[in-house]
């Protein structure tokens, strides 16, 4: 008779579970940072939004001239005449004649206008800040010289 050398193939059930806990254990990592970066995928564009408002106020304020003291007492930004004028401005964004820009209330904008001597030169100061909730808050400057 002949004698067969029969070699066992496969895994026994003890190497079975423990492979089982390591797939388990590393899909859980791996699912665990998809989750946190769909969660907070929409933060970039949010921030990308609040930097564009930001810019385009900054924009519309440091195109005016620069006079000695603010001439208007009204929050109605079609009467800003000078850079002056936008200090203390807190308003949800809207275009120069006041409209509401649709998508756009849930930010609010705050600008503040300081005056500032750099490289002895007196300068105004313009501070804007865009705020989004608890979230967002960008807030940027820029210098507008009287010349």
């Amino acid at each position: 008779m002949f004698r067969r050398n029969i070699k066992q193939a496969g895994v026994t059930l003890i190497e079975l579970i423990i492979a089982m806990i390591i797939i388990s254990v590393a899909l859980m990592g791996i699912l665990s940072v998809v989750n946190q970066t769909t969660v907070h995928s929409a933060d970039p564009m949010m921030n990308h939004q609040a930097v564009a408002i930001a810019e385009s106020y900054l924009e519309e304020i440091l195109l005016l001239p620069v006079t000695a003291t603010p001439d208007v007492s009204t929050s109605d930004r079609s009467t800003f005449d000078n850079v002056g004028d936008y200090d203390g401005l807190n308003e949800a964004p809207t275009d120069q004649n006041g409209t509401a820009i649709a998508n756009l209330s849930n930010y609010s904008v705050a600008v503040s206008v300081t005056d500032v001597t750099l490289s002895g030169t007196t300068m105004k100061e313009v501070n804007v800040t865009v705020t989004r909730g608890a979230n967002v808050s960008i807030s940027i400057k820029g210098y507008r010289a009287a010349y």
